[in-house]
């Protein structure tokens, strides 16, 4: 089971404060989904997902026992230590407190594992871009939603889902005078009682779940009051403050019992490049986004802005006519060229000169309820910088935002009735390798008390219609509120 032997432990222990002991196991009779359920802790998440929108890929990551717990909500920064101990303090820069601690909790980790071997796990809301940019702070802060929300996993599951076996990780912290052999024993004993849990526990005992009701939900505007703000921007637009602003509206839902029910159903429903849970004590975070908000692997940085939206076809006819359609469309075309651009000037911001370029560029990619026109934008990253100046320079996405992205920003807040919260912000991990992969928050419910909450958006363009723009917050909306329909519908085991 154990991997790592002691030999290169004591190796690995000259080179950081934090060493890495690896197990491992055979799980031809597990999924990823089975394996969460059997180890699901308060503090724990699953991350998916799903290549070229039909295979799945082939790690699936599970987080557990979190060595430290990062929130934060303005200027107020609480730090857990996993048992549920906070220590709270205010500080200028939150963002930055994340960088430190990251930093700080660096692992000498084993050169066989996947790019994301160990890190921070969690989400960046939507307001965090207030300690990047002077922003106005007007919408009402109606949930008092974390701004940011991480864990720092002392157990990380990697699920090969090509050789079916599970690599289990955790680590040791290393004083200098600390006695390795204890060190490393108490890691390989951990990895063998997570071992145990996993092949001994019978498999998940499946009860027919009881049929609830549908479920009804409130939008926080009306159709008319939306429309009504669609056409101010429009305005502003016409007068030269913008191009382009998103507009959003979020819809309320009562919780669930089992929040992961919805994304067993996401999982069926609508199955995407980034599908994550992440469930966190007071709060859960579930969707299945399409988009890289951004990424960076050994120095290579790419973001894939997706612009451009079409329902799908009843067939495959349809959906190639609906596909001719969209790639036809003049405003899709105009506004996805523009969003590449401020992808590519965002990047610009932290790229060695020179490297920023388009490789793959208007292509459509279909999902369960939606097709969109997606590009792919990439670049070399300059030395001296690292996944947080990366953020810095490109957060929030433009195509949650607009362009030009800060002017953008404050039409946004000036007309938005609540604050966006986790939604248009980005949800994924920092590695202490160095490595980022960050998708935008969007298809998703943010999971607060008794209550859920999903919000969706539109680009508002010179020639936008307001019912259309309506219409296509519901066509984005449709994948999440079916899955929701499924997880009430007892259909579920």
């Amino acid at each position: 089971m154990i991997k790592t032997p002691f030999e290169t432990f004591q190796k690995s222990a000259r080179l950081g404060p934090r060493v890495s002991v690896v197990g491992e196991i055979l799980a031809d009779r597990e999924t990823p989904v089975s394996v969460y359920c059997k180890v699901k802790q308060p503090y724990s998440f699953l991350l998916e997902s799903v290549e070229g929108r039909e295979k799945w890929a082939r790690y699936s990551f599970i987080g557990l026992e979190p060595e430290l717990i990062f929130r934060s909500r303005g200027q107020n920064v609480e730090i857990g230590n996993g048992k549920g101990v906070f220590r709270r303090k205010k500080v200028r820069d939150p963002f930055g407190e994340l960088e430190h601690i990251v930093k700080r909790h660096r692992v000498v980790g084993a050169s066989h594992l996947p790019r994301f071997d160990g890190g921070a796990v969690g989400y960046l809301g939507y307001d965090m871009v207030h300690f990047f940019e002077r922003l106005p702070c007007q919408a009402k802060d109606d949930l008092k939603a974390w701004d940011a929300y991480f864990i720092l996993p002392r157990l990380l599951l990697i699920f090969d889902n090509v050789e079916h076996r599970i690599m289990i990780i955790t680590h040791a912290v290393v004083a200098e005078k600390c006695d390795l052999h204890k060190e490393y024993e108490g890691c390989c004993r951990r990895i063998e009682q997570i071992g145990k849990k996993l092949q001994c526990a019978p498999s998940v005992v499946l009860q027919k779940k009881k049929k609830t009701h549908p479920m009804a939900f409130k939008a926080n505007w009306s159709s008319a009051r939306y429309q009504r703000a669609v056409e101010r921007i429009k305005k502003y637009i016409v007068e030269g403050d913008a191009i382009q602003a998103v507009l959003s509206q979020r819809f309320s839902f009562p919780s669930l019992e089992d929040s992961f029910d919805l994304y067993r159903a996401l999982r069926v429903i609508n199955p995407s490049p980034y599908m994550f849970y992440l469930h966190f004590d007071d709060v859960t975070l579930v969707g299945a986004s399409p988009e890289t908000m951004v990424r960076l692997e050994e120095g290579q940085l790419s973001l894939r802005p997706i612009a451009g939206t079409r329902r799908r076809g009843h067939n495959e006819e349809e959906d190639a006519a609906l596909e001719k359609e969209l790639l036809e469309d003049p405003k899709e075309r105009a506004e996805h060229v523009m969003l590449v651009d401020l992808g590519r000037n965002d990047l610009g911001r932290v790229a060695v000169k020179g490297t920023v370029h388009v490789d793959e560029f208007m292509t459509v990619e279909r999902y369960s309820h939606v097709m969109h026109i997606v590009s792919n934008v990439q670049a070399r990253l300059q030395n001296g910088k690292n996944a947080f100046d990366v953020i810095r320079a490109t957060f929030p996405a433009g195509t949650l935002s607009g362009s030009p992205k800060v002017r953008a920003m404050e039409i946004i807040d000036g007309l938005e009735p609540t604050k966006r919260g986790a939604y248009g912000g980005c949800v994924g991990y920092f590695g202490f390798s160095g490595n980022m992969d960050m998708a935008i928050t969007i298809r998703s419910l943010y999971i607060q008390g008794n209550k859920m909450y999903l919000q969706v958006g539109a680009g508002i363009v010179a020639d936008s219609i307001p019912l259309l723009e309506y219409k296509e917050c519901l066509n984005k909306a449709r994948g999440v509120m079916r899955a929701i329909e499924l997880a009430v519908s007892g259909k579920l085991l």
